[in-house]
């Protein structure tokens, strides 16, 4: 029975993910998404930009990342920058003192541990204080394309609404295993991007649900 449900719930999510690629097409992407469009995949600027993003739209992280990338774009270059220059800079990202010191911690760690290099592993990546699994997640997908499920508030909200229909979880790690099983390894890194544009401009917290137009 469960090998049953399991199996409705992986072809429920391969419908749900063609919908959102049709639905997603012309809205605004991700900051991650814009970062790497005009840096690149660098695996620094991609962590940092993730860490300025937690708990902050994109319509605010995504500014603050490209006026502190203006200072420094490397571990060394960051911390030649002094604590009033990255608040200034990152400005008004929630907690942005507590990120500041989180960056700074992040880009000492990277020199003194890893040769001035963001690491491969999960395990690595988790290490770092200020990094997790959401962060580890989206620089391992979107840095390295390494298969990973990054499930941030959107991931989390959203697949467990009645018309995703494909888990019912209560926390973010419990999702992320939970959507390993239904999601297509090769969907992993999209799945995010898709969800995180139809929670940022469609379905969004708080509002009238409109999963239902996805059609599945």
């Amino acid at each position: 029975m469960k090998q049953s449900l399991s199996a409705g719930a992986r072809q429920r999510t391969i419908k749900l993910i063609r919908a959102l690629k049709k639905k997603t097409k012309g809205l605004p992407d991700p900051a991650a998404t814009n970062i790497i469009a005009q840096y690149g995949r660098d695996p620094y600027l991609i962590l940092i930009s993730c860490i300025l993003s937690l708990r902050t739209r994109d319509t605010t992280s995504y500014p603050a990342s490209v006026r502190l990338f203006n200072h420094a774009k490397t571990p060394q270059k960051m911390l030649k920058l002094t604590h009033k220059q990255i608040e200034k800079a990152i400005y008004p990202v929630g907690f942005y003192r507590q990120k500041t010191k989180q960056i700074l911690s992040i880009s000492n760690d990277l020199i003194e541990r890893f040769d001035g290099k963001v690491p491969k592993t999960r395990e690595e990546l988790l290490s770092m204080k200020g990094v997790g699994p959401k962060t580890a997640s989206l620089v391992l997908a979107e840095a390295f394309g390494i298969p990973a499920l990054c499930v941030d508030t959107h991931v989390q909200r959203l697949s467990n609404k009645p018309h995703f229909g494909i888990v019912n979880t209560k926390t973010p790690e419990a999702t992320e295993e939970a959507l390993m099983k239904v999601v297509p390894k090769k969907d992993w890194k999209d799945f995010n991007r898709l969800v995180v544009m139809w929670g940022q401009n469609v379905c969004k917290p708080g509002r009238t649900c409109h999963c239902n137009e996805l059609g599945i």
